[in-house]
């Protein structure tokens, strides 16, 4: 008997320690994920105000935006006979000369129109 109690003790030991080291370490990855979560949520965001100005002044491909009412006639005189119910929601134009026009319609469909400064629409 008193072999069956010297074994038996050790491994009632052993399965006591083994259930708190198990503790141990689920509250360590706990505690890891969780600081991780708290570090990507204070990274403060980036000012998107800023880019969409400067976005605004040089769009792509090299144009620059312009008012509407700095579009030569024949542009817009183009637009009002090609498209009757389009409205010019932004205009910029490029050093070539070519305008880029982004126009919505009266159904609310939108769309990018090119054309030079003689009011001939250009395939881009």
């Amino acid at each position: 008997m008193l072999w069956h109690v010297y074994f038996n003790i050790p491994y009632k030991f052993n399965h006591i320690k083994f259930n708190i080291m198990k503790k141990i370490l689920f509250v360590a990855a706990l505690a890891l994920g969780s600081m991780t979560a708290i570090a990507q949520e204070t990274e403060a965001p980036q000012n998107d105000a800023t880019q969409e100005t400067s976005a605004q002044e040089t769009t792509q491909e090299g144009f620059t935006a312009i008012e509407s009412s700095e579009l030569p006639e024949a542009i817009t005189s183009a637009v009002s006979q090609n498209y009757p119910t389009a409205t010019i929601d932004q205009a910029s134009v490029n050093e070539s000369e070519q305008y880029k026009l982004e126009v919505s319609l009266e159904d609310g469909t939108k769309g990018v129109l090119y054309a030079d400064k003689d009011g001939n629409w250009i395939d881009m």
